[in-house]
Formats: C-alpha cells, sequence, structure tokens
C-alpha cells in the first residue's frame, strides 16, 4: 500500500522535511491511559494532512479495530489499517518456525489471538495439548496459571518462544506498571530460555510499516529509547523521542550510541517548529562548547555545564546531549549540571 499522501515539502527545518511516513508510537506519545496527552492530536491530525499517519505499538493486548476506535474518540482519524502491532509481527516470525495449522500455547489478550486464529494457527492454553509453539504478549488479566502453562510447555526444548514485545513497562494514568518484559522475565527463569522478540526494539515491525506503506523515509516517534529509538536506528529509520512519557531529560543525555535519537522535543508540537542545529566548537584546550540558539553548554574534562541556560529547557537538553554524545565519554564519569536535566 502506498502512502495516501505526497511527501512533505520543505519550508523550513522541522523533524518532518523529507519525510513520507510517520510511524507513532502510542503509550506515552498519543495518550496515557485513557487520556491523550496535550497537544499530540492536534498535531498529528496537522501532520496528517500532508502525510500518512500509521500507529506501531507493542500492546498485544488489544486488536487494530479497538485501537483505531479509541483513536479516534480522542479526535484522531484512523482505520484498523493504520495500526501496526507487535502481533502481527509475531506472526511474520511464527510463520518461519512453525506452519499454519499448529497448535500454539498463547499468553496474551485479544490483539494475539484474534491475530493466531487469522494466521490459521489453533490455540490452547494447556501445556497438556502437546502446543507446537509458544507466543506471549501482554494483558492485564495475564496470571500466574498462564505463565506457568507456558513454562510447561517450554521445557521442551524443540517448542520455539515467541515474545511480541520486551518493554519492562507500560505507562498509565496513575503512572508506570510493568509490562510485557516483566511477565516474560518470570518465564525465563522458570525456564531459563529466551524468547524470539517480534516487536520494538527489533526491526520486524518497522520492516513491515516501511513495505505496507512503500516508505523510503519515515520517521519514527517514540517516547522510549530502548524500543521506538534503538528499534528504529537498527532498521535505519529515522527517529524522535518525545518527552512526553516513559524516557526524559537524564535518560537523554544518558543514552548510548544505539539509542540517540535525531530530534529531541518536549510534545508533538515540535514536530512543526523549527528544530534548531546544534553548533559546536573545540577550542585549542579541548574545552568543547555546544549552542543551540541562546543556550550554551560546555564540557571541559569530565565536566558539563550551563553558562548560559538561555530561555528554552528543550535547547538546554539538547546542548547537553550534544556535547555529551560528541565526547565519546560515558555519561557515568561525568559531573553535569542539574539545571541540563531539569
Amino acid at each position: 500500500m502506498k502512502p495516501r499522501l505526497k511527501m512533505m515539502s520543505k519550508t523550513k527545518n522541522t523533524p518532518l522535511d523529507g519525510i513520507d511516513l510517520i510511524l507513532a508510537d502510542l503509550d506515552g506519545v498519543v495518550y496515557r491511559g485513557k487520556q491523550a496527552i496535550p497537544h499530540a492530536i492536534e498535531a498529528l491530525n496537522k501532520a496528517q494532512k500532508s502525510l500518512q499517519v500509521t500507529y506501531l505499538t507493542n500492546n498485544a493486548s488489544r486488536t487494530p479495530e479497538s485501537v483505531s476506535e479509541q483513536l479516534n474518540s480522542l479526535g484522531l482519524k484512523t482505520n484498523p489499517s493504520d495500526i501496526l502491532t507487535s502481533p502481527q509481527a509475531a506472526m511474520r516470525s511464527l510463520r518461519e518456525l512453525v506452519s499454519p495449522g499448529a497448535v500454539v500455547l498463547v499468553v496474551g489478550g485479544d490483539g494475539l489471538r484474534r491475530e493466531l486464529e487469522q494466521s490459521g494457527y489453533r490455540i490452547t492454553e494447556s501445556a497438556e495439548d502437546a502446543p507446537q509453539a509458544v507466543v506471549q504478549g501482554f494483558a492485564a488479566d495475564v496470571s500466574w496459571k498462564q505463565l506457568a502453562e507456558a513454562s510447561f510447555a517450554l521445557h521442551n526444548p524443540d517448542v520455539p518462544w515467541i515474545a511480541t514485545n520486551n518493554d519492562w513497562t507500560l505507562p498509565t494514568e496513575r503512572g508506570m506498571a510493568p509490562g510485557n518484559g516483566t511477565l516474560v522475565s518470570a518465564v525465563h527463569l522458570a525456564t531459563g530460555r529466551m524468547p524470539i522478540v517480534a516487536g520494538k526494539p527489533e526491526r520486524a515491525l518497522f520492516d513491515f510499516a516501511r513495505e505496507r506503506f512503500d516508505s523510503k523515509n519515515p520517521l519514527m516517534i517514540g517516547d522510549r529509547l530502548d524500543t521506538d529509538i534503538l528499534g528504529a536506528n537498527r532498521a535505519g529509520v529515522k527517529s524522535l523521542l518525545v518527552l512526553t512519557g516513559a524516557d526524559q531529560a537524564k535518560q537523554v543525555l544518558a543514552a548510548d550510541p544505539d539509542s540517540r535519537p535525531a530530534f529531541v522535543i518536549e510534545d508533538l508540537r515540535g514536530l512543526h517548529e523549527e528544530y534548531p542545529q546544534p553548533r559546536v566548537e573545540i577550542d585549542a584546550d579541548g574545552k568543547r562548547t555546544v549552542t543551540v540558539r541562546d543556550s550554551i553548554v560546555t564540557m571541559t574534562e569530565n565536566e558539563v555545564s550551563a553558562p548560559v541556560p538561555g530561555s528554552s529547557r528543550i535547547d538546554l537538553l539538547r546542548a547537553g546531549a550534544q556535547a555529551i554524545w560528541s565526547s565519546g565519554l560515558a555519561i557515568y564519569g561525568l559531573k553535569v549540571d542539574p539545571a541540563i536535566y531539569a
């Protein structure tokens, strides 16, 4: 399927310049729990006037239809075909290991069950049915019994194990809650095995999206460095971190080279705003000075300072991140001015 709308024309230096497809995470980017994140709906609707917008989610508990319905209730305009899920990516991995028609033990919710059924697999929740594979995804009502049955089945080393994702946490209205990674870890500890992970940060979901929309230059918008940004970088997709979800300023400064986004914005209004390019200067003594608009950060040996914080905390963070990232030094060996990550 080709993008419905043309590539965005270049008018100013924004994160959307040259982009032909937006890939947006959901939890922490569009909504938190049942509530829309401020400015997200307006910014995405504005982008959709010129670009194809699709949504990638590691949450395996829901169907594309239910996700689309929720997004529309928040004010977006989506179809189920705009929603790409980790269970869909899991089916791509499962077909390489076990043929349709096989019995698969499922741990998870409706979204995962429906994908298995539509892909031609027979579902069980009991290891006594001799399943030929185990597929595990998140659902709020996953129980000890389901985890135990998965563990019993996986004691057979010939039974493959696919996890839709390995997110440790899940943003909710009340704060961070345990994600699928914690449930996967319980089965891992019981079996000594590690699953094949289908969703972010693995590249299967990104490759699926590029193929489906015939995209040459997509942009991934996420709130997590270890899934959204790392996965996009692995897949060769430009990445943007928005500070409305899991990862915040401290995590940005500490990001390893594989998890560093091309863009960092405070909220999704930043998609349509000019994105400043940092200016880096290194003097004869090795002092590094990074300027982003009116924010200045300096780095001398292992000390990172903000002599001129400037008028924008996001520009100060961008300057600090550039100073640290370009130094090649690990964050744990640095003394960083708290103003940079406040």
